[in-house]
């Protein structure tokens, strides 16, 4: 680092591998990572990022992310301590921003609390739910949200869902503002029949998606002009089911996933995804948009830009 460029707070780690963080198991080292445990550690590695100019990324569950063969080459965070905690405040559940959210769902169960129930197949922390306006089973975000509040260099701000630009798979959190803590605003319920509610889910996902392999969930987001046919469907009518490149594979159970057969590298996930992207569009016309993040500078493959 030049002279002029501040130290970074206590805490920071170098070149910390973050393939291990991720359910993909790709990806190189990033230059800094961080666990703050507080807002206000959260706050100041923020502000330092900002002032030495170096960009900042956040690992939640790691379960929706792909980090680039190169690493990244900025702050990676990781929300620890409160940050990843919940507690219950009447019939609301207030939860970190990396808190995962099955676990808050559970937790919500355990007191007799419902209506974030759908959250127990969403394999994601609190904050990158929020983010990316994430959904399942009919169960909607926006709809059990309080209010979030974002920690951004210049301090903490609280935020309520009208003011988050909800759209679907994304919200308008740029770089550089992390989700600290969410309110949810509950209902009372008795905690068997949520427990059994959720039970349903969880066996209907089973059903549905592989389990027990290293993937990232959703490979792509369903299109909206595909005439109701989701991702998945899309892939595998166009042959995509099982088919390989290097160590990644679309899943034979669900052609939406790809899953790391032992030795992948974020450079064949990216191959892979390309195959299957320009086969639906060569059949369909429909161009698939990825929905799982990218941390650090990746090279699409030739072919990835479809017209």
């Amino acid at each position: 680092m030049s002279p002029s460029v501040p130290a970074p707070p206590p805490g920071v780690e170098r070149d910390y591998s973050l393939a291990r963080l991720t359910t993909v198991r790709t990806g190189g080292p990033a230059d800094f990572f961080a666990r703050p445990s507080s807002e206000q550690e959260l706050i100041d590695l923020l502000a330092w990022a900002l002032q030495a100019g170096v960009e900042v990324g956040v690992v939640g569950s790691g379960s929706n992310l792909l980090i680039a063969d190169d690493g990244f080459r900025g702050l990676a965070i990781k929300l620890a301590g409160e940050l990843a905690d919940f507690e219950r405040d009447g019939q609301r559940l207030l939860a970190g921003g990396g808190a995962r959210l099955p676990s808050a769902a559970a937790k919500a169960a355990s007191w007799g609390l419902s209506g974030l129930e759908f959250g127990i197949n969403i394999p994601g922390t609190v904050g990158g739910a929020v983010k990316m306006n994430a959904n399942a089973y009919g169960g909607e975000l926006a709809k059990v949200l309080e209010w979030v509040d974002v920690c951004t260099a210049d301090g903490r701000d609280r935020r309520r869902p009208d003011q988050l630009g909800f759209a679907y798979r994304s919200s308008n959190l740029k770089d550089g503002e992390v989700v600290s803590r969410a309110c949810f605003r509950l209902q009372g319920g008795e905690p068997q029949a949520i427990k059994q509610t959720m039970g349903g889910m969880r066996g209907r996902r089973r059903e549905a998606q592989p389990s027990g392999i290293k993937t990232f969930g959703s490979t792509f987001k369903n299109p909206e002009e595909s005439e109701g046919r989701t991702a998945g469907q899309l892939l595998e009518a166009a042959g995509c089911q099982g088919l390989e490149r290097g160590g990644a594979r679309f899943a034979p159970k669900h052609a939406n996933f790809v899953e790391n057969t032992g030795d992948a590298t974020t450079a064949d996930v990216l191959e892979l995804m390309a195959e299957g992207r320009r086969r639906v569009h060569d059949r369909f016309g429909v161009i698939l948009e990825p929905e799982v993040q990218v941390l650090g500078e990746v090279g699409w493959p030739q072919g990835w830009e479809l017209r």
